[in-house]
């Protein structure tokens, strides 16, 4: 099965079911034991905290809370990723994922924050945004897909908008997932070498690098301006993929005072080298 020498022999199989004859086999192989371990210890920690997304989710619909999170953050910082992770043992009745595509002609004539207004969460649901209302804080002010009029109404509006949405309940939890320069390159090509992660290479995608330093600005001025006691910017850590979706998890069931929660058998305290909260002095972000 499988490349060549790769290929597991009937030998082969007969000595995985031994502890040593699996290390000698991968040794053998020459795969990297530590990296083996580390995927090992990640999909062990994964499912014992979608274990605790379930019972989060039982809270949510037994309460009647509306948890809406937005996970921005540069292309192939691994935002779709970690939201899959998140959703794939959750209950689809009472979650949805939203990743609106560009907006119709009828859409361009209404109020920007209309049609995600209807994608709000109901009473006992759980929304994920892959990319929310934020794109007209950066993608569009760098992409031209907005005029500077468009982007300043929308700063100004945005942060009134979420305290509406806060005074009447709703949980607005938002991350931003951070990568290097050096590190997107590397997922881009990645994508552009692998035939089935084609389709998420787009336009916007190819002049990412290009307009690094435009995307840089804008966002900054996103995170000064929306960044708010009552709807923080959540920073995450992203070039370690796994690192980044573990612990995002962790940070939601830290945050949200769910049911059995105290009887989790997993740290749920996220840890502060990876997800931080934004503050003014922060200046290293995506370098």
């Amino acid at each position: 099965m499988g490349q060549d020498g790769r290929r597991l022999t009937e030998e082969d199989l007969r000595r995985v079911n031994t502890r040593k004859g699996l290390i000698q086999l991968l040794q053998n192989r020459s795969v990297d034991l530590t990296e083996v371990r580390k995927t090992l210890l990640y999909e062990e920690e994964l499912r014992a905290l979608q274990v605790e997304l379930v019972r989060l989710q039982r809270w949510v619909q037994s309460a009647g809370q509306r948890i809406a999170i937005l996970v921005e953050g540069r292309d192939a910082a691994g935002k779709g990723g970690t939201i899959r992770r998140f959703t794939e043992h959750l209950n689809p009745r009472a979650m949805r994922v939203v990743a609106l595509p560009k907006p119709t002609d009828e859409e361009r004539g209404q109020w920007y924050f209309q049609r995600y207004i209807r994608q709000l969460p109901n009473k006992g649901e759980i929304v994920f945004f892959d990319r929310s209302w934020y794109n007209r804080a950066v993608v569009e002010p760098v992409m031209g897909f907005c005029s500077k009029k468009d982007h300043q109404r929308f700063m100004q509006q945005v942060t009134e908008f979420e305290h509406m949405l806060y005074e009447d309940g709703v949980v607005i939890i938002k991350f931003w997932f951070s990568i290097s320069k050096e590190e997107q390159l590397r997922r881009f090509e990645a994508r552009r070498n692998n035939p089935l992660k084609q389709w998420k290479f787009s336009a916007v995608d190819e002049k990412a690098q290009e307009l690094w330093d435009d995307y840089t600005r804008y966002k900054e001025e996103m995170f000064s301006k929306t960044h708010t006691t009552f709807s923080p910017w959540i920073i995450v850590k992203a070039n370690d993929k796994q690192a980044a979706r573990l612990e995002s998890l962790r940070y939601v069931l830290n945050l949200l005072p769910y049911k059995g929660k105290e009887q989790a058998q997993i740290r749920l305290a996220p840890d502060p080298n990876i997800v931080t909260r934004f503050h003014r002095e922060m200046v290293e972000l995506d370098l």
